[in-house]
């Protein structure tokens, strides 16, 4: 069984963000969809990613809204996270045509915006970046 929307662009968007030398000169290949329990930081995780409907009456299609969180501990303070979104935006924000999703046609993948907040225990700060992204099943 083919992936669908979610799992498909999500691939597509691991491999383009380890493929960027802007991405990689922070985090290296820390990508990832579950971090593992001893995880070094900085790291990316995929956070919230939410397809929706979006066909036409000839092709099926989804509006993909993705956040992108930047996690990091560095004595800079939020200097890092905020270099580590402008990296994650620069690496996929209208890069269509050096993403791919298997199965699927990516359209449009527009960056929306970028927060950056102190994290819950206090002790650095994580960057999360929403994008969106249109998509067309392919035949």
């Amino acid at each position: 069984m083919a992936d669908g929307f979610l799992l498909a662009l999500q691939k597509g968007l691991r491999a383009a963000l380890v493929a960027s030398s802007d991405v990689t000169a922070i985090v290296s290949t820390r990508v990832y969809d579950e971090p593992p329990q001893d995880v070094a930081f900085p790291y990316v995780r995929f956070g919230d990613i939410t397809p929706a409907a979006f066909d036409t009456d000839t092709i099926e299609g989804s509006l993909v809204s993705v956040s992108v969180e930047a996690h990091s501990r560095s004595p800079s303070g939020r200097v890092e996270a905020a270099q580590m979104a402008e990296a994650v935006k620069a690496a996929l924000h209208r890069q269509e045509a050096s993403i791919t999703v298997d199965g699927h046609t990516l359209v449009e993948l527009i960056f929306q915006t970028f927060s950056v907040t102190r994290d819950a225990e206090g002790r650095g700060y994580t960057a999360v970046i929403v994008l969106q992204a249109m998509l067309e099943e392919t035949a």
